[in-house]
C-alpha cells in the first residue's frame, strides 16, 4: 500500500518544503506554503495516476466516443432542478454556498427527504447534531423516511461509511468542518479544504453517487477556501438575497451539465422553502399611480426571462463630491452611463446624487440593463413618470449607440404575457413577426430612446 506523506508546497512556484516557513525558499514569496498530501509508492516511486473513474487513463480519439445525455435524478423541488439544469446527475459534485441562515441546510434537507422515498440518501453533518437536524425536520413537517444521518467530521470515516451505504445522493454539510488524518493542519485551512474536496470528488466519480457539498462564504459573498475548490466540482450554486427577507434566490455560476446563470426563486415559509412559479411578480412594485424614477427591465437569467423594476433617485448633492450608488447592479457602469447621457443626450447630473436600485434583491450583471438605468435616471431628474406598461432592455455603448441583447424575442414575449403594452428595444432586436398585444419601438441611439419615452 502506498504510504501517504504530506509536504508544504508553494502556491506560486510549486517548490516543496518539509516544514512550514513564512517565506518560500525558492521564489521568496511570503505566506504561500500550503500543506499538501503527497502519495508515494514503494521505494519512493510516485504512485501511478488513475482516471476519475478509478482506472488507468487511456488515450482515445474524440470521434470514437459516443455522446450521450446524463440521466437526471429529480430532487422533487422544481426550482432547484431548474438551477441544476434538470436535476442531479449521477457522479456529479455540486457545491452550494451562501450566507449563514439563508436556507442552505433547509433546502437540502427538504430535497433529501423527498429523495429518500425512492433512493438511498445520506446526510453527513459536521456542524449540527442529529437531534438538531431531527428538530428541524419536525418543524418543517418533513417525512424523513429512510434518510440516513451521519454526524462526523473525519474525512476517512465519512468516505468509509459512504462506501458501506452506497447512497444515490449524499450531502456534506459543510466542507469547511472536515479534516483528513493525512494532514496536520486544522479543519477549514486551505490544505484541508482542498484535500477533502479532492478525495470526496474522487469517491463520487468512482462510485457514481451524487455529492452535494455545502461551503461557507466570506464577508464579500465569495466561497471561502482555495479557488481550486470551485474548479474541482461540476456545479457551483450561490444563495442570494437578504436573510431578513422572505425570498431567496439560487444562481448557478458554473454547471458542466446545464446552463450557467440560471436562477431559482424561493419563498421562505413556515414549512421551508417553496418554489415561486412567477418570479417576475416579486421584482415588480405595485404603484397606485405612475412614479418618477421607475423603469421595468426585461432581463435574461439563464433560460428564464424576468421583469425587474429598476428604480433611480436623483437629488441635489449636499457635498462637493456627488454620490453614485447602485444596489443589485454593476457599480462601475453607473458613472459610465451618466457620462454617455451627458455627452449624447445633453442631460447633466454632475451636481446631483444618483442612487439606483434593482427591486427585490436580485443582482443583475448583464449589460442589457443599461437602457433601463438611463431611462429611470432621466425620469427621476425631470420628475416625470415613464409611460405605464413600458418595458425596455438594451446595452448602451460609449458612442451612444444601443446594442442588441441576446434572446430578445423571448424577453418581448414574456413582457407581452405579463400585460406590458409598449417596449423600447435595440433596433437589431426587433422581431420579424409582430408580437400580439405589445407595441415595439426599435432604437439605435440613446437620444432617440429618451425622445420616445417622453412622447409616450
Amino acid at each position: 500500500m502506498p504510504k501517504t506523506k504530506s509536504a508544504y508546497v508553494c502556491s506560486e512556484c510549486g517548490a516543496q518544503s518539509p516544514r512550514w516557513q513564512g517565506q518560500c525558499p525558492q521564489c521568496r514569496a511570503w505566506n504561500t506554503l500550503v500543506e499538501t498530501v503527497l502519495e508515494r509508492g514503494a521505494g519512493g516511486v510516485p504512485a501511478r495516476r488513475v482516471g476519475m473513474a478509478g482506472t488507468v487513463a487511456k488515450m482515445q480519439t474524440l470521434a470514437a466516443l459516443e455522446a450521450r445525455e446524463e440521466p437526471r435524478i429529480p430532487s422533487g423541488i422544481d426550482e432547484f432542478d431548474r438551477v441544476l439544469g434538470g436535476g442531479l446527475v449521477a457522479g456529479g459534485v455540486v457545491l452550494i454556498g451562501g450566507d449563514p441562515g439563508i436556507g442552505k441546510s433547509t433546502l437540502l434537507l427538504q430535497a433529501l427527504c423527498r429523495l429518500a422515498a425512492e433512493h438511498p440518501v445520506v446526510y453527513a453533518s459536521g456542524e449540527e447534531s442529529g437531534e438538531q437536524i431531527a428538530l428541524r425536520a419536525q418543524r418543517l413537517q418533513l417525512t424523513p423516511g429512510a434518510l440516513q444521518l451521519l454526524t462526523e467530521i473525519n474525512l476517512e470515516r465519512i468516505i468509509e461509511r459512504l462506501r458501506e451505504a452506497a447512497p444515490r445522493v449524499a450531502v456534506i454539510d459543510s466542507i469547511q468542518t472536515l479534516y483528513s488524518e493525512n494532514l496536520q493542519s486544522a479543519p477549514g485551512s486551505v490544505g484541508q479544504v482542498r484535500e477533502c474536496a479532492a478525495q470526496l470528488t474522487r469517491h463520487a466519480k468512482q462510485s457514481g453517487s451524487t455529492l452535494i457539498l455545502v461551503g461557507h462564504v466570506t464577508k464579500d459573498g465569495a466561497l471561502a477556501g482555495p479557488r481550486i475548490l470551485e474548479h474541482i466540482v461540476d456545479t457551483v450554486l450561490y444563495f442570494e438575497g437578504d436573510a431578513h427577507s422572505s425570498f431567496r434566490l439560487i444562481r448557478a455560476f458554473k454547471n458542466r451539465f446545464g446552463a450557467v446563470n440560471e436562477l431559482g426563486v424561493f419563498a421562505m415559509t413556515e414549512r421551508g422553502l417553496k418554489g415561486v412559479s412567477n418570479p417576475s411578480a416579486l421584482f415588480l412594485s405595485q404603484h397606485d399611480a405612475g412614479v418618477s424614477g421607475s423603469c421595468v427591465l426585461v432581463t435574461q437569467e439563464g433560460t428564464r426571462p424576468l421583469l425587474v423594476e429598476i428604480q433611480a433617485l436623483v437629488d441635489s448633492a449636499q457635498s462637493p463630491n456627488p454620490r453614485r450608488l447602485s444596489v443589485g447592479l454593476e457599480p462601475a457602469r453607473l458613472a459610465m452611463l451618466l457620462a454617455v447621457m451627458h455627452r449624447h443626450a445633453g442631460i447633466v447630473c454632475a451636481n446631483q446624487d444618483v442612487f439606483v436600485n434593482a427591486v427585490g434583491g436580485v443582482k443583475i450583471t448583464e449589460p442589457a440593463a443599461d437602457l433601463a438605468i438611463l431611462l429611470a435616471v432621466a425620469s427621476s431628474l425631470r420628475d416625470r413618470p415613464l409611460p405605464p406598461g413600458l418595458a425596455v432592455f438594451g446595452e448602451v455603448g460609449l458612442a451612444g449607440e444601443i446594442r442588441p441583447a441576446p434572446r430578445g424575442q423571448d424577453r418581448l414575449k414574456e413582457a407581452a404575457k405579463l400585460g406590458f403594452k409598449t417596449a423600447i428595444v435595440p433596433r437589431a432586436n426587433l422581431p420579424r413577426h409582430p408580437i400580439p398585444g405589445i407595441d415595439i419601438h426599435g432604437v439605435d441611439r440613446v437620444e432617440r430612446a429618451l425622445e420616445i419615452a417622453r412622447e409616450k
